[in-house]
């Protein structure tokens, strides 16, 4: 499995793992992956912990959908995840933070596919 398959994959864990413990709805959808029970919208986010080459973890937080969010007075739920065997992984922390009480966001060009410009989050901006 390549790299972004491998993130994807942790990321749906993730967000399985974290409907059930926050009892969220999971819902697809462009800029939220789930509701809370009252219907307001939560992004699920998640990072390894550490990457192969050593770097830490991040959050990408998209522009049009984290504004989206906000006007949604919706929520994030990050997640910080360590990977083991081939497809396995341990959720070593998570937190719901509001989406309006975000750290400050340095935007940059977010790539073709999001058509939105992006920012990154530092796991220890987070936690």
């Amino acid at each position: 499995m390549n790299r972004s398959k491998r993130a994807n994959h942790f990321g749906t864990i993730c967000e399985k793992r974290m409907a059930k413990k926050r009892r969220f709805t999971l819902e697809r959808s462009s800029w939220h992956d789930a509701r809370f029970q009252n219907g307001t919208p939560v992004e699920i986010k998640s990072t390894m912990l550490e990457h192969s080459d050593g770097q830490p973890g991040n959050f990408k937080i998209y522009r049009a959908y984290h504004d989206r969010l906000r006007r949604a007075d919706g929520w994030y739920c990050f997640v910080v995840y360590r990977p083991h065997g081939r497809s396995g992984c341990t959720i070593l922390k998570d937190r719901m933070c509001k989406a309006e009480n975000l750290p400050l966001l340095k935007w940059h060009g977010g790539g073709k596919h999001r058509e939105t410009e992006q920012a990154k989050v530092a796991i220890s901006d987070v936690f």
